[in-house]
């Protein structure tokens, strides 16, 4: 008689239909657990996108002048154009994860990366058109949205008092893709400017595996497109997006401008050599910038997000003060310390923003299901709109040098942009008339 094998046993599913984060003990026996898996994976796939995003910001002050006869303005174009495509994707992909759940779309949008990737090889090799270059340069786009994506699965995951860590940690871990391909690619351009696409083959690819094996769907993040639509309605959507072009918005156009910006103004900046590879201070911004977000989101669960906000917009107006007087001094040093000011209060500024908004959307709606939505959405057009200056800034950079020679005046609309995002953080949220009178969960709720 032939013996049964047993069956083998069930896979785990990848999907769970069961998620109460903010049940105490579902959270301490089996959500933490789980939740902090998918963190991980998810930035290890959002890390490559914000790497892939701004790869053009090294590849384009690496590109030599005889094989490719680019201007300044053109050179800008090739940074500030994948920002605004990044920015454009943000909204498809937010609403992608509550239609195909945060692990199955983690492996489709970190298998869209290999898109950027080839056309950069082909980009370098083949020598086209500056049109095309351009073209193929604003693909670069895709990584952008992956933000956006993880942003919105991870809020999912993690109760409302935990949220400002967990959001800081995941933004943190995609910022720092830009620090770490400004440090790393130069590297691998030393070999041939084929090697900066090439180096992130395998990596993408194993995004997609790990997503794969080991994160989840929740079925609770799946929801009609017609009810996440109905946070567009909300007057918070939008004063948040507009706060988050002053933080975000400047954190990702100082990180795609600053190399180029950084060689124009003053070419005698130090480098290192590690061999044929020249390495620029550049990396330094994005890398102070990406550290100082999960310190934002943590500091705002304990002050509250709209203080925060508030204290980095007062900094960053300093800062963009710092930079004009630097650069008219021709101050090397006060110019790089100017910056990283900016890089650093930009950052914190990204992780408070964003525990505000989970906090106003928990105070301000009829129910929990209804504000974990709303909020998740929100999350992602904020992300959106305030990617937007990551165009804005670097275009706003190069018609300042055409018009004036310097960046002296765009550096003062900065300023500008800053003061009255002060105001509206303080009008909408600080005013003491606001918060007792007028919504007053908002004081109770963190922002």
């Amino acid at each position: 008689m032939t013996a049964i094998a047993p069956a083998p046993p069930a896979p785990k599913p990848a999907a769970i239909s069961t998620w109460d984060p903010e049940d105490p003990q579902f959270w301490a026996s089996t959500g933490r657990r789980v939740a902090r898996r998918n963190l991980v994976f998810s930035i290890f796939a959002e890390h490559l996108g914000f790497s892939v995003w701004t790869l053009w910001s090294v590849v384009v002050v690496a590109m030599p002048a005889t094989a490719f006869p680019f201007t300044v303005d053109q050179k800008f174009w090739l940074v500030a154009l994948p920002n605004l495509i990044g920015a454009v994707m943000r909204i498809p992909y937010t609403f992608a994860v509550t239609r195909f759940g945060g692990r199955t779309w983690t492996m489709i949008s970190a298998l869209l990366l290999l898109i950027p990737i080839a056309g950069m090889v082909f980009a370098v090799t083949a020598k086209p058109p500056y049109w095309a270059v351009l073209l193929i340069a604003a693909t670069a786009g895709l990584g952008g949205g992956n933000f956006a994506s993880s942003m919105t699965n991870i809020s999912f995951f993690y109760p409302e008092k935990e949220k400002g860590t967990a959001l800081g940690l995941n933004a943190a871990g995609g910022n720092l893709g830009i620090s770490v391909m400004q440090l790393v690619v130069p590297i691998a351009l030393s070999f041939g400017l084929v090697y900066g696409g090439l180096m992130w083959l395998p990596l993408v690819l194993a995004a997609a595996l790990c997503a794969r094996l080991f994160m989840n769907n929740l079925e609770v993040a799946k929801s009609p497109l017609k009810a996440q639509f109905a946070t567009v309605k909300r007057a918070h959507t939008w004063i948040m997006s507009f706060l988050y072009i002053g933080t975000f918005g400047s954190f990702l156009g100082y990180s795609a401008a600053f190399p180029l910006v950084l060689k124009l103004q003053f070419p005698q900046a130090p480098t290192a050599h590690l061999g044929a590879a020249t390495i620029t201070l550049a990396f330094t911004g994005p890398l102070v910038g990406s550290l100082s977000r999960p310190f934002g989101g943590w500091l705002s669960d304990k002050v509250g997000g709209a203080r925060v906000t508030a204290a980095c917009f007062v900094v960053m107006g300093l800062g963009s003060y710092g930079v004009i007087t630097a650069v008219q001094a021709k101050n090397m040093a006060g110019f790089l310390a100017a910056f990283l000011v900016l890089f650093t209060a930009a950052g914190a500024g990204n992780g408070s923003t964003y525990r505000m908004i989970p906090a106003i959307f928990a105070a301000t709606s009829p129910d929990l299901a209804t504000a974990k939505r709303e909020s998740a959405a929100t999350l992602g057009i904020a992300g959106a709109v305030g990617a937007l200056g990551g165009f804005y800034l670097p275009r706003a950079i190069s018609d300042s040098i055409n018009a004036t020679g310097g960046i002296g005046t765009a550096f003062g609309w900065f300023a500008v942009m800053y003061g009255t995002c002060l105001a509206v953080t303080w009008w909408c949220y600080l005013r003491r008339r606001v918060l007792v009178t007028q919504a007053p969960s908002l004081a109770h709720a963190g922002v």
